[in-house]
């Protein structure tokens, strides 16, 4: 199918936007397609890539907030994850999809549980989906065996489903996974190109504990195993010193910041933003879960990305809003090695529509200091996901149905004895 937007504001002047399959066909000139949409009073922006979730965390928004972390994690959330099942996390991440959907995100990095689940729901949505189980052994040689087994068979299984859902490798942290589960799933995926979704360093106490276990800092002891590598997306990251930035920076690992739900769950410390922009390290954003932030919304990630660095460090010139832009875009692209983030010829037509005439847009002196200090996702009008319209004039498919069904699948999940 061809698709062209009409007279839409890209790079600050009206142009045409020419979609061929599914990827951008043309910019700039006169043609004709077999779909058009009127662009007028409307800006054209990459689609938003949100590089850490865990999409079915959303039948827990709101179940337990207010609460420290560990009693958060021990007390609430596990024995809830302990419970769900396949068709639970189908209908949490259909939910996901959604929120995405209309808040103009078009491409997630998720790591949870039945994860086809989360593969069937992602490919009836029309987003794109970087999808991991969680690998967790508890350092037991039997579990290591039964986690590695457990995502050999899920690589093969998903290559039945279509190519917006994409297999990766989730070992969930340090201390939950052993030396051997860890250099496993980094051997793995370098045969296999596969990228590898982790949480570092979000806790002080995950570093202390490293520490005495290992006589090593975190990224000084993946370093020495042989974990780190380009295909890595390490998510969180706030307790890191120099040396590490600049290990990871060495090994070209990809990181992932979460504003959100660093401040909400109070981790203690800011990303060290500045040092990393130095050391040349690609960052990128997420949301975390709606367990911890409590929605999917990039254009709020990406306000709080920003005022969170210049709270932090006193400096009002830190993150200015356009890197704050392509931390939600072409940095996302590039942790998860996809031809978007960008609107240039030639990449994959992921394609986001803002409406011009809402209130949080005017007057619109500058659009990128709109869209990540005024905007939020009800000012998404149009997205458009590898070729596709997944929602215009912000009508999504089957929505209503969608929402009923993730409301009675959660009553029915914290209900479940």
């Amino acid at each position: 199918m061809s698709i062209l937007i009409k007279n839409v504001l890209l790079n600050s002047k009206e142009t045409n936007i020419k979609i061929e399959e599914n990827l951008i066909a043309e910019i700039g000139k006169k043609s004709s397609a077999e779909f058009v949409i009127d662009g007028k009073n409307k800006a054209a922006i990459p689609g938003l890539i949100n590089t850490h979730t865990h999409a079915a965390m959303t039948l827990m928004r709101s179940y337990a907030d207010d609460l420290e972390l560990h009693d958060w994690l021990s007390n609430h959330i596990w024995p809830l994850e302990a419970k769900l099942t396949e068709d639970d996390v189908y209908w949490g991440t259909k939910l996901a999809c959604l929120e995405m959907i209309k808040s103009g995100t078009t491409c997630f990095n998720d790591m949870y549980w039945h994860t086809k689940g989360s593969a069937k729901a992602v490919e009836e949505s029309g987003i794109r989906g970087v999808l991991s189980a969680v690998l967790i052994d508890l350092f037991n040689e039997e579990k290591t065996k039964e986690q590695i087994s457990l995502n050999k068979k899920l690589f093969k299984e998903f290559k039945k489903f279509c190519s917006r859902v994409i297999f990766a490798l989730g070992p969930h942290a340090l201390y939950t996974v052993s030396k051997e589960g860890l250099q496993w799933c980094a051997e793995f995926a370098r045969e296999n190109n596969l990228l590898v979704h982790f949480h570092l360093s979000e806790t002080e106490q995950e570093v202390k504990d490293c520490i005495k276990k290992n006589k090593k800092r975190p990224v000084e002891y993946l370093e020495s195993i042989g974990f780190l590598g380009p295909n890595m997306i390490a998510c969180h990251s706030v307790w890191l010193n120099k040396k590490e930035i600049q290990i990871l920076a060495k090994h070209k690992v990809k990181i992932a910041h979460n504003p959100t739900s660093n401040m909400k769950l109070a981790v203690g410390s800011a990303l060290n933003y500045a040092e990393m922009k130095k050391a040349g390290l690609t960052v990128s954003l997420g949301t975390d879960g709606c367990a911890s932030n409590n929605n999917l919304d990039m254009f709020e990630s990406m306000k709080f990305a920003t005022l969170l660095q210049k709270f932090h460090t006193n400096k009002q010139r830190i993150m200015p809003a356009q890197e704050s832009f392509e931390l939600a875009t072409i940095n996302g692209a590039k942790a998860l090695n996809l031809s978007a983030g960008k609107i240039e010829e030639g990449r994959l037509a992921d394609i986001v529509l803002v409406n011009l005439k809402k209130p949080e847009l005017t007057p619109g002196h500058n659009l990128i200091s709109d869209l990540v200090y005024s905007a939020n996702g009800s000012c998404v009008d149009t997205v458009i996901c590898d070729g596709k319209i997944l929602m215009q004039n912000r009508v999504a498919k089957n929505e209503q149905e969608i929402i009923e069904e993730a409301k009675e699948t959660a009553k029915n999940l914290v209900s479940r004895k």
